[in-house]
């Protein structure tokens, strides 16, 4: 898990895009060979939309080999309706940018049969490949996307109903009017985000399989804070679906100051010295090559990143971490005999976690 703190709204949007744009850049797509971006709707992706948009125009990003996947549609609105889904999209970042509106995936909730679209929305995930980076918000009681509280952590794009603090928070759209506000819609299931494990039908000679590469999160905001708390510091936990990002191995939450409000100072200051660290080395969200996603060796950076005379190597050994071992198997028996210890007196020291840090030193 990484979190990014910014000071505003602002500052976290702009992190994001440009995160966004240098993905899609390092990943050289073609229209072989797509990147395929999850994107949400709501009032927290708008200042992000904006970023884009704005790259697009200065000539710095294009969206022409990019898919793109939204996270939900609302049942029963026309699809024209100015607050549907489809509305939003185009209104703030598809009518501004180059993607080719065959690669443009939203879910259609007037459709006859809605199980069968849901399928048919897995189904095409599956046939592009999976997501490459899924780009989302939450709401004040932490849900992703349209899994509301109570969702099932292994649930697929499905029919929901929806929460009556979510029909009353999207009641502003809505000339604040809860009888205009959809009471159903079609989502993408958390299981959907966290792990697309699918083979790359479009890449015959791939036969392995992958999760959804990377998970952003935005949250502005004091009244997200609890949200973010719970997803940070407390458990998994289906009635707030955003800690499922816990079970991810690639999630990334930026914020803005007003967010962090409920979490303990010392959370914080961890998570501004981890930054701080990645900083300092050059680099942030690395990845480990070939493991679960389809970008290949050759594009990607290059192999070490070099920083104030300091090597990085941007590929992690395949074994496990040394640090994972118990002590007496990280030191060779010239050094266990140096001070008398043999190593079973190492694992006895070693597990006594109760003992004082001073009493378990050698004088």
């Amino acid at each position: 898990m990484r979190l990014i703190i910014r000071d505003d709204a602002q500052a976290a949007s702009r992190y994001i895009a440009d995160y966004i744009i240098e993905r899609i850049n390092a990943f050289h797509p073609t229209p072989e060979r797509p990147f395929v971006l999850g994107l949400p709707t709501g009032s927290s992706p708008v200042l992000v939309y904006q970023h884009l948009v704005q790259r697009h125009k200065a000539g710095q990003i294009s969206f022409r080999n990019v898919v793109t996947f939204n996270m939900d549609e609302y049942v029963g609105i026309p699809r024209d309706h100015p607050e549907s889904y489809h509305s939003f999209m185009y209104k703030h970042f598809f009518s501004h940018v180059d993607v080719s509106p065959d690669n443009i995936n939203i879910l259609n909730g007037n459709a006859p049969d809605l199980e069968a679209e849901c399928q048919r929305y897995e189904d095409k995930i599956q046939r592009v490949g999976g997501i490459e980076l899924f780009l989302g918000g939450i709401g004040p009681d932490g849900h992703i996307a349209f899994n509301e509280p109570g969702s099932s952590l292994r649930s697929r794009t499905r029919v929901k109903t929806l929460a009556y603090d979510t029909i009353l928070a999207n009641s502003r759209f809505f000339g604040n009017n809860l009888d205009q506000v959809p009471r159903m819609a079609l989502t993408v299931g958390i299981q959907t985000v966290l792990d697309v494990s699918y083979t790359a039908t479009y890449l015959p000679h791939k036969t392995s399989h992958f999760q959804a590469r990377e998970v952003v999160i935005i949250i502005t905001g004091p009244h997200k804070a609890l949200a973010l708390q719970r997803c940070i510091e407390g458990a998994v936990n289906h009635m707030w679906t955003l800690s499922c990002l816990q079970m991810h191995p690639h999630p990334m939450i930026v914020v803005d100051e007003d967010a962090t409000l409920e979490l303990q100072v010392k959370t914080v200051k961890y998570f501004k010295s981890i930054e701080m660290v990645a900083n300092d080395l050059g680099f942030r969200q690395k990845f480990p090559r070939k493991r679960d996603s389809l970008l290949d060796e050759d594009t990607l950076l290059s192999a070490e990143a070099q920083t104030n005379g300091l090597t990085v190597p941007q590929e992690l050994p395949r074994t496990a971490s040394p640090m994972l071992e118990p002590m007496s198997a990280r030191l060779s028996d010239e050094d266990k005999n140096v001070s008398g210890i043999g190593p079973a007196d190492m694992d006895k020291v070693a597990d006594q976690s109760s003992v004082r840090m001073g009493a378990r030193v050698a004088s």
